[in-house]
């Protein structure tokens, strides 16, 4: 496993994390669910990504069982704040300070730890003061809850805005956390060169988008029972790529993979990680498999011509629009 630099601060992370959206808690048992924990500690990962919302909290208390026992300073373990939790109320989400004082102490108890390494805003809050929120934040890294802040699908100005904010509070803001993968490229425009500028680097989800970039996906058939497509939750988020051209051209995709010897998920893990702006790429699993084989992406190195072949391959599908960075989204549902 390689390792990178979490934006410009010192904290190191595998290059390769483990996430456990849409899995824990929800479509895979616990003991399943640790044995994909215990592969991706066996594979070298030390950073371990969840939220408070995933499965409605039962996610962070499922990977705080599975990392129980490990020796804690070998870890860095990431959580976020903003979607709803619990029944619902009215500050039940979103960012104000009341939220997150009340979220970050739940998330820790649930995690069986008594910091994070990295607290995040799982999206902007339009609804609250940025000032309050950072602000909020800052008392948390204050109180050793946690120890670096970061934030999940801000766009380029909002980044700007808040980091400047917590330059002014002398608090650690590192990352951001998009979606980003060879079909999904909308941070390239705004996101990634303002992020550059401001010390912050990317903890990308979703690199294999979803599955797609796997080649599970057949044009013209249907989806395989039991992946993310059948799953009621899931199939909202990878519908935006069922279509045939999009299935058919990676499917094109496979003989370029072969010739370097990866699959086709190992391939779109390094293609990730090219970008030097990228962190990690956070892959989730259903089967400790999975995460054996993914892992193998970490230290692949994709040549340019390699690179413009795959733009080829794909043409017109990939989507670049950085308006399409998720923001100022209903507070009803997490999307990452």
């Amino acid at each position: 496993m390689d390792f990178r630099f979490l934006g410009n601060s010192g904290l190191k992370v595998s290059e390769i994390s483990y996430g456990n959206w849409l899995t824990h808690g929800s479509q895979v048992e616990n003991e399943q669910a640790r044995a994909c924990v215990r592969a991706a500690l066996e594979a070298g990962i030390t950073t371990f990504d969840t939220a408070d919302v995933y499965a409605n909290t039962k996610a962070e208390s499922v990977l705080g069982e599975a990392l129980a026992g490990e020796r804690r300073e070998s870890l860095e373990i990431f959580t976020k704040v903003y979607w709803p939790t619990g029944p619902g109320g009215p500050n039940d989400t979103g960012l104000s300070r009341k939220h997150i004082h009340e979220s970050i102490n739940g998330s820790l108890k649930r995690l069986g730890t008594d910091y994070v390494d990295l607290y995040q805003a799982h999206r902007f809050d339009t609804e609250t003061p940025l000032e309050e929120t950072m602000e909020a934040f800052a008392d948390v890294v204050r109180q050793g809850k946690a120890l670096y802040i970061g934030v999940s699908e801000w766009t380029a100005e909002q980044l700007q805005e808040g980091h400047r904010l917590a330059r002014e509070l002398r608090i650690p803001f590192v990352s951001n956390q998009p979606q980003y993968s060879m079909l999904w490229r909308v941070i390239e425009a705004e996101v990634v060169p303002a992020s550059e500028e401001l010390g912050i680097g990317q903890v990308v989800f979703s690199p294999i988008a979803q599955g797609v970039l796997t080649g599970k996906y057949l044009p013209g058939q249907q989806p395989p029972e039991g992946s993310r497509a059948t799953d009621a939750n899931g199939s909202n988020f990878i519908k935006r790529f069922l279509t045939d051209d999009v299935l058919t051209r990676v499917q094109e995709l496979k003989p370029l993979a072969d010739e370097v010897g990866l699959s086709l998920s190992q391939l779109a893990i390094a293609w990730v990680l090219r970008n030097s702006n990228v962190s990690s790429a956070i892959i989730g699993a259903s089967r400790p498999e999975q995460v054996t084989e993914n892992v193998k992406a970490s230290g692949v190195k994709l040549e340019e011509g390699l690179l413009k072949q795959i733009d080829e391959v794909l043409g017109h599908i990939v989507e670049k629009d950085p308006a399409k960075t998720a923001q100022n989204a209903p507070q009803k549902r997490p999307n990452s």
